[in-house]
């Protein structure tokens, strides 16, 4: 039997959510209005679409028959696997895949991301 795999589309975030707690794994408060009316969750990015597709840009050319490029072209996701991700709730679909319990966000639905940066990174650089 072939392994089967879950592939994400789009602008879109599989999460593995966190339940019902007031402070996150990674200490993130939140306060309990938020948790009651189930307005913002919380959980870890397993894995990430390849972005917004983005159309080519606009020619300034005076040569319409030339071909242009055939390859797709993403805006790039912010999200990145192993993110923790604080995102609204109603903009989530639950689904099940292999019974482990996943939500699909997308993009624009995520409030906040926590990255842990490696060791020795120096923001400087940037």
């Amino acid at each position: 039997m072939r392994k089967k795999q879950l592939i994400v589309v789009g602008d879109r975030v599989l999460i593995e959510p966190e339940e019902g707690e007031d402070r996150s794994k990674v200490g993130l408060y939140l306060p309990p209005t938020a948790i009651d009316k189930q307005a913002v969750q919380g959980g870890t990015v397993v894995a990430v679409g390849p972005g917004t597709p983005v159309g080519p840009p606009a020619e300034l050319d005076d040569e319409p028959w030339k071909i242009g490029s055939t390859e797709a072209k993403y805006m790039p996701m912010q999200a990145r696997d192993g993110d923790y991700a604080l995102f609204f709730r109603k903009a989530a679909v639950e689904i099940t895949f292999e019974g482990t319990t996943y939500l699909v966000v997308p993009q624009g639905a995520i409030l906040t991301l926590v990255r842990e940066e490696p060791e020795g990174f120096d923001p400087s650089f940037l």
